[in-house]
């Protein structure tokens, strides 16, 4: 048995919950001051955190998914074309490093979303004790978030990027998941649950869940389904759908310019970078884990065969074929 150490506000931890239900794989899952054990037990001290059934422990969703494939070969969640496996790959790394800035800058940029937010995440961790002693850890909580949103670039003055983005991305779904549910056929991939971990933080916070029921509710209502699809039979389409291209595309404008930009300063030995995209500047400083997912998104490109190849430039665009091509 496989136990997930999680949270209910954790974007990865619900990526990953809903995967696993999606997988049948069996696990128990584990919040609260239970986790903190577990916490111990990894070098990066986030969660989620996957107990493997020998007695290992192990976080960062995406290679714990790669894990969880080598290990289990049913209901897998990498298309079987390797052009559309790439790409799905891509989305999620998208849905990961960018789409996380929404979550992160909604849940704390306004009074509002920190102060409900923050009391249920001291509520959620600490399962008890009583609201004097919750409402305590949810204010020092809160100031350690809310000090946090420069370094992550999630400021204001970056904000009008992340949520034109934000909105563009719901356009893509809304159009879409009344057409059909998944992005590579009749069954989730990666991707899915890459971009249902982040949204699903949005459809729980107040100012973009309000956003979200009003203006995309088909999105909204869309990832309670994707939350457990574990009834769910389906197969790889032969292409992928017009949304997974189109997403793909907005990646390629914001993105994709984000990765470029962070590998050239941390090249040049720079703090910060500054980039713009769809007609607002944003700015932030270097990190060394995107410019290894930029590296990784190489080397699975570099891996194609030449007609895979053709293929994924033909989906992705300008904004990605020039980047994608560079060694890894």
């Amino acid at each position: 048995m496989y136990i997930l150490y999680g949270a209910l506000a954790s974007p990865y931890s619900m990526k990953m919950r809903a995967l696993m239900r999606y997988r049948r794989i069996a696990y128990e899952w584990v919040s609260g001051p239970a986790t903190r054990e577990a916490l111990g037990k990894v070098k990066a001290p986030v969660i989620p955190v996957l107990r493997f059934p020998e007695g290992r422990h192990a976080n960062d969703s995406t290679p714990l998914i790669h894990e969880l494939e080598r290990a289990h070969a049913d209901r897998s969640v990498i298309p079987s074309d390797p052009a559309m496996n790439f790409l799905a790959h891509l989305l999620e790394d998208f849905a990961d490093e960018w789409v996380t800035k929404a979550m992160f800058g909604y849940r704390w940029l306004e009074d509002v979303d920190q102060i409900q937010m923050s009391r249920w995440l001291a509520f959620d961790n600490l399962h008890g004790g009583g609201l004097e002693t919750s409402q305590a850890a949810a204010e020092a909580f809160r100031a350690r978030q809310v000090g946090r949103m420069a370094l992550v670039g999630c400021t204001r003055e970056n904000f009008p990027l992340i949520e034109a983005s934000t909105r563009a991305l719901l356009d893509i779904l809304e159009a879409h998941v009344v057409d059909g549910f998944f992005l590579f056929g009749t069954r989730p991939s990666l991707a899915e649950f890459g971009l249902f971990g982040q949204l699903s933080q949005l459809a729980t916070d107040p100012t973009p869940q309000a956003m979200m029921r009003a203006d995309y509710p088909y999105t909204y209502r869309w990832l309670s389904h994707l939350d457990d699809l574990s009834g769910l039979a389906g197969t790889w389409a032969e292409e992928p759908s017009v949304a997974a291209i189109a997403l793909a595309g907005l990646a390629g404008e914001i993105y994709a310019p984000f990765l470029t930009a962070n590998a050239a300063a941390l090249e040049a030995d720079e703090d910060s970078f500054t980039i713009r995209a769809l007609g607002h500047d944003y700015s932030q400083g270097t990190f060394k884990y995107q410019a290894k997912c930029l590296g990784e998104l190489r080397r699975r490109y570099a891996a194609l065969g030449p007609e895979d190849r053709a293929r994924v430039d033909g989906w992705v665009g300008e904004g990605w074929t020039g980047l994608l091509a560079e060694p890894a």
